[in-house]
């Protein structure tokens, strides 16, 4: 029988919060192990910094620009083939728990003005495939805190839950396991809103305690000199974290007291990290509280380990890889292949150097603070925005100017912008016709881009 799988995702983690990508603190010894059994990709990125965009890119294997999806508040769009969809095919049990953030739509004016499921249950039509097990709002932190809250089931009855939030879906997907009768390998999605801040209290919202048993937290250089509220913030955040990796450890518990641990390919990731208000300060985003929507490692470099199946043996890939793999890599996992239907690559192929000739970078859309493009190499980050133009409104531009570009061998934390220095402009022109190649093959145009206009 066909592996079953678990894509276990978060929602705002920065990479760097892990012990197995250099945390210093005891946050993550769940995943550490995991990472010894199997596969840590030290330079994973975001494909795009934000919830809706990389959720729908995540249930379908397409660029947010090519299915309309660009920007938070865009409904997933009918017709398109979906991750849950393609699974149940191909003969899984499917079980979806958490956030879901792909059934509501409105206008850049009028959020949800037009369908709105953000506290209502999501219909069946509206969940991107999955028919069967069911434990998921559309927008959870609109319908829970930290400590209370309600989802809806596969039947649209509301599931109250009394307790801290990532521990109660946690809860809700080992029930699951309840019920399975083994007769079909299944695949399971949690989807966990932690360690997201909770947006109509402005804070991180960590278990009782996590102040004080993180107080001696080390905070990330690229934090340090740009400001920000990761001084007030970081130790809630990291308790986040620490719930989800225990939450995390309950989760192998549960698949090994069932017999089913050998069997079962572990996937842990998160959409996006966290620059703590430290990036973006021109964008006057919801009042200047923006954690996402750049280029920057902070908002791009996420966390993630492959376990089980052929992810074996405490390997660590160094390549630089993108999360907009997870769906193609999922579905191979499946025995399922689907080409060039979706983006990305299978990461085992990655991780076996199946391709002498595989280019060493990245590349990600950004939206909402701006519209934006970004190449990511091992050497530099070079980001380009469209001048003038509304990251809400539009998903794409004709023409683009430079909005920074960074010598990662001198300056690790991107403090140092070059791209108007002409010492680098060789390496910047290079630069620019490789984003230019990747923007053509993900979005049909080749735009133009200039040198930024000079600050007066």
């Amino acid at each position: 029988m066909p592996c079953n799988i678990v894509f276990y995702f978060t929602d705002q983690q920065r990479w760097d919060t892990c012990g197995c990508f250099g945390q210093p603190l005891d946050v993550t010894p769940n995943l550490d192990r995991l990472a010894g059994e199997g596969v840590k990709f030290d330079n994973a990125f975001s494909p795009q910094p934000v919830c809706g965009p990389c959720r729908a890119l995540f249930q379908t294997g397409r660029w947010p620009t090519d299915i309309g999806c660009f920007r938070n508040d865009i409904m997933l769009p009918a017709g398109v083939p979906t991750l849950g969809g393609l699974m149940e095919q191909a003969g899984y049990e499917t079980a979806y728990i958490g956030k879901w953030h792909l059934a509501s739509q409105g206008t850049p004016d009028k959020p949800f003005s037009l369908v709105d499921h953000t506290v209502t249950p999501i219909p069946r039509e509206l969940r991107g495939g999955y028919t069967g097990y069911w434990r998921a709002a559309d927008v959870l932190e609109f319908t829970s805190h930290g400590y209370d809250g309600f989802v809806f089931d596969e039947d649209n009855n509301r599931v109250d839950f009394k307790g801290y939030r990532a521990d109660c879906i946690t809860d809700m997907a080992l029930e699951f396991f309840d019920a399975y009768d083994g007769k079909r390998p299944f695949f399971m999605t949690i989807s966990q809103i932690e360690p997201h801040h909770q947006n109509d209290r402005g804070h991180y919202e960590g278990p009782e305690g996590s102040k004080e048993r993180f107080k001696d937290f080390v905070l990330p250089e690229d934090l340090k000199a740009p400001g920000g509220n990761g001084l007030e913030e970081y130790p809630d955040y990291l308790g986040q974290c620490a719930s989800l990796d225990w939450n995390l450890g309950r989760l192998v518990a549960r698949l090994k007291e069932e017999g089913l641990y050998e069997d079962t390919v572990i996937l842990f990731s998160s959409d996006h990290g966290s620059h703590f208000k430290t990036r973006n300060r021109d964008a006057h985003l919801n009042g200047g509280d923006d954690y996402k929507r750049t280029c920057h490692d902070a908002a791009l470099h996420v966390p993630l380990v492959i376990a089980g199946g052929p992810f074996r043996g405490g390997k660590t890939v160094s390549e630089l890889v993108s999360t907009a793999s997870l769906p193609k890599t999922i579905l191979a996992l499946a025995g399922v292949d689907v080409g060039d239907a979706m983006i990305g690559e299978n990461l085992l192929d990655v991780v076996e150097n199946r391709d002498p000739h595989r280019p060493n970078e990245v590349f990600a859309q950004i939206s909402e603070s701006r519209v934006g493009r970004c190449l990511r190499t091992p050497d530099y980050l070079y980001s380009v925005y469209a001048p003038g133009v509304n990251g809400f409104q539009v998903p794409a531009a004709q023409a683009y100017a430079d909005d920074f570009l960074y010598d990662l061998k001198r300056d690790p934390f991107q403090l140092d912008n070059r791209a108007d220095d002409p010492a680098y402009a060789e390496v910047k022109a290079g630069l620019r016709r490789r984003l230019l190649d990747w923007i053509e093959r993900a979005e049909g145009a080749r735009p133009v881009i200039a040198d930024a206009p000079q600050k007066k």
